[in-house]
This record gives C-alpha cells, sequence and structure tokens, in this order.
C-alpha cells in the first residue's frame, strides 16, 4: 500500500491524537496541528520526521492557509484532510451570548471552512484526495442544552453535502464521520458551558439526567483507528458514516419521526402552494 500524507486538525487529544497515532504506526506521514505543539513532543520522539507538528489555532483563516501550504510543501502531496478541531458547548439558547455563539461558529465551522478551502487546490491540481469533516450524532440530531453545538455541526453536514457534489469530478471525496458517546473530554475539559438562567434550573436538571442516560456507555477513542484506517483505504468512501453503535438506532428513530410528522401535515404543505390536497 502506498504510503498516503494527512493533515489533521486537533490532535493534541482525543480523535485527533489516536487517527494520527494510526497513520504514523502503519508507515504514513502525518502533518499534526494543534493550539500547543508540545502536546505532540512525544510523538516527535517516536514518529521523527514523518510527523510534521504545526502550531495552529483554526479560527485564524490566513494561519490554516499558511498550514496546509507549509505540509503540502514538506511531503509534496495532501492525501486526507482531516478537520477534527472543534469543542462541545453547553447551554441553552437562551442562555448562549453573542460570544458563545460566534466562538462555537468560528471553531465548528469557520475552522473546517478554512481548512477545506486551504487544502483544495492542492487536491484538484493532484487530481486526488479525502476531506474527512468530523460531525457528530448530533449533526442529524438536536438536543436541549446543546443547541449552538448542534447547528454548528449541522452547518458543518450541509455544507460538506454541497463541497462533496461540487469536487467530485476533480477526484476528491467527503466524508462527514458522525461518532457518539466517545471519551474525548468533548464534555470535559475543552467544553464551554454558558451562564445558566435561574427559570431554566429545572429543565437544565431535567436535561442533564437525560444525557447521562445517554452517554452512560462511550466508546475509546483508540478502538476508532481500525475504522479510520479503513474508511481512508476505500476506492468509493461514504458521504456519512456514524461511529459507535448507538448513532444508528437513534438516527432511525428520528428520520421515521420527521418522516410521519410531514406526512401528517401534508395537507398544510400542499395548501401552502395553493392546490387542493
Amino acid at each position: 500500500m502506498t504510503e498516503k500524507v494527512w493533515f489533521i486538525t486537533g490532535t493534541s487529544r482525543g480523535f485527533g491524537r489516536e487517527w494520527a497515532i494510526a497513520a504514523l504506526d502503519r508507515g504514513d506521514r502525518v502533518a499534526a496541528t494543534a493550539r500547543d505543539t508540545s502536546t505532540l513532543d512525544d510523538l516527535v520522539a517516536r514518529y521523527g520526521d514523518r510527523i510534521l507538528p504545526i502550531e495552529l489555532d483554526v479560527v485564524d483563516r490566513e494561519a490554516d492557509f499558511a498550514a496546509v501550504q507549509k505540509a503540502a510543501e514538506h511531503f509534496g502531496r495532501l492525501d486526507i484532510v482531516i478537520n477534527n478541531a472543534g469543542y462541545g458547548h453547553f447551554g441553552f439558547i437562551e442562555e448562549v451570548t453573542e460570544k458563545e455563539a460566534r466562538d462555537q461558529f468560528d471553531t465548528n465551522v469557520f475552522g473546517a471552512l478554512w481548512v477545506t478551502q486551504a487544502a483544495l487546490p492542492f487536491l484538484r491540481a493532484q487530481g486526488s484526495g479525502h476531506i474527512i469533516q468530523v460531525s457528530s450524532l448530533g449533526g442529524v440530531m438536536a438536543y436541549p442544552n446543546l443547541g449552538i453545538y448542534n447547528a454548528s455541526k449541522w452547518a458543518l453536514e450541509a455544507m460538506s453535502q454541497s463541497l462533496a457534489q461540487e469536487v467530485g469530478s476533480f477526484g476528491v471525496t467527503v466524508t462527514l464521520v458522525e461518532p457518539a458517546g466517545f471519551s474525548t473530554d468533548w464534555g470535559g475539559a475543552s467544553a464551554v458551558t454558558s451562564a445558566g438562567l435561574p427559570d431554566y434550573e429545572a429543565a437544565h436538571e431535567a436535561a442533564a439526567a437525560t444525557r447521562k442516560t445517554r452517554v452512560a456507555v462511550q466508546g475509546d477513542p483508540r478502538a476508532s483507528a481500525e475504522a479510520i484506517l479503513r474508511l481512508v483505504d476505500l476506492d468509493e468512501p461514504p458521504l456519512r458514516v456514524f461511529f459507535g453503535t448507538r448513532p444508528l438506532p437513534t438516527a432511525t428513530t428520528e428520520y421515521a419521526s420527521r418522516l410521519a410528522e410531514w406526512e401528517k401535515w401534508n395537507e398544510l404543505s400542499v395548501l401552502a402552494q395553493g392546490e387542493p390536497a
């Protein structure tokens, strides 16, 4: 198998780190970005010049373009671009401040957009490449206390679906990886929580209890390494793939509910067009 060159954002921990290690272990080369590249010192010591650490905060568009160019020039090509950098935000919609909302979108949506835009000229020129956007089960579902996070992932989903249709003729593929329930620190130290409003106290307690049940069993990010390697080696990768056992039954129920509701109210839908049902 020909070695591949990866560009992965958010490699200090979680999926990004585990996937970088998996790629390096099999002999691939990795441009690994992190806001603090000292978190990658152990990987540099272990893998030498097959890993290129790049200091990067993805909210900086100019820095994103510079980082992608640096990686492409250093390794001579880019095969896999993974937009993994992101974080969770907890807060009811009324509680989320303007800055918190903008910060969430700056990282989860615009960061992925800038890196994607930076990488595409290189991928188009070589006539190949695979862009992987790390979304979430929260990119197809929406939960209380996660509204602004869900909104950012829904935006990433729509953007990526359009992108896949736009770049397919250039030999570039796009995949949305939609995990759920992994121990990635997404809901821990890396998360942001809005200041609560007293009127929502009971609702917060109910949402917390429901979430505790929902994430009672979490997967190990290290276990996802085999799946990501198989995904990037596919000749025709999927546009969407769940990671974990919970997403498919959850999404099946959700979409059945949506279809039933649309069908129930189809008379109104037709009425809106001015035609009899």
